[in-house]
């Protein structure tokens, strides 16, 4: 199996040295970066993943990811913040610019070894994958698409009027739960259970985020986004929605 390559953007050498000696010993092939400027001219190089730090002298870890994010190229490229801005919002900030995961300082090493092969992980198919904790039948599978709004299985595409939309791995999970079981209100803990991998430590709050980002991107979908206070969210056919 070719080794999974990952990049380490941190102004503190030492954490450097040790997390590639880490990565190295648990199969991965892992190079460093010791400022966001320097990542920006290796990341067309393609990594898997990167370990990005978010306080570094000139362009944070947050600017960096909103410019790879905003780049068809590397918007691919899962991140995962390490950082000590541990605060509610820094979390959701994060997460807000399509992060991964985001681990606080000071972490142990083998605490980031575990999300780096739980993100890595999610290309494949796991246990809480959508299609297996709800299970979709074949005549759902062939109608995912509701008016304008259409998912490509096959090839993993969302198109919105025939203009494809870039989602995020876990926004088109969402979307393909959501529009195989219509009108089905899903609790947070139901979504996170489907969603995410059950090793990765996220919030409950991280599924609002997740939303948000989807309901943005849907444009004049995301009133079918609906929200049940007290109960969770659905996506609901609503007629006569403004389009």
């Amino acid at each position: 199996m070719e080794q999974k390559r990952i990049l380490v953007v941190d102004d503190e050498r030492d954490l450097c040295d040790i997390l590639l000696f880490n990565l190295h010993a648990a199969g991965y092939q892992a190079e460093a970066a010791y400022s966001a400027e320097e990542a920006l001219g290796m990341i067309p190089n393609g990594y898997d993943l990167l370990l990005l730090d978010v306080m570094m002298p000139g362009m944070s870890g947050f600017e960096l990811a909103r410019r790879l994010k905003e780049d068809d190229q590397t918007r691919h490229i899962p991140i995962i913040f390490l950082t000590a801005k541990d605060t509610e919002d820094d979390t959701l900030k994060g997460f807000s610019l399509g992060a991964d995961d985001y681990v606080t300082k000071p972490f142990s090493i083998r605490e980031v070894t575990a999300r780096v092969k739980a993100v890595l992980g999610r290309s494949l198919p796991h246990p809480h994958s959508p299609n297996q904790a709800y299970p979709l039948s074949l005549q759902q599978k062939e109608g995912l698409a509701y008016e304008g709004l259409v998912v490509n299985a096959a090839n993993k595409t969302v198109c919105l009027d025939g203009n494809p939309i870039a989602l995020t791995r876990t926004e088109y999970e969402l979307l393909i739960l959501f529009l195989g079981h219509r009108g089905q209100v899903f609790n947070r803990q139901e979504l996170l259970n489907s969603v995410w991998p059950k090793n990765v430590v996220v919030t409950e709050r991280t599924v609002d985020v997740n939303i948000a980002r989807l309901r943005k991107k849907l444009d004049r979908y995301a009133a079918c986004l609906v929200s049940r206070t007290g109960f969770g969210y659905s996506f609901e056919e609503i007629r006569g929605h403004e389009k």
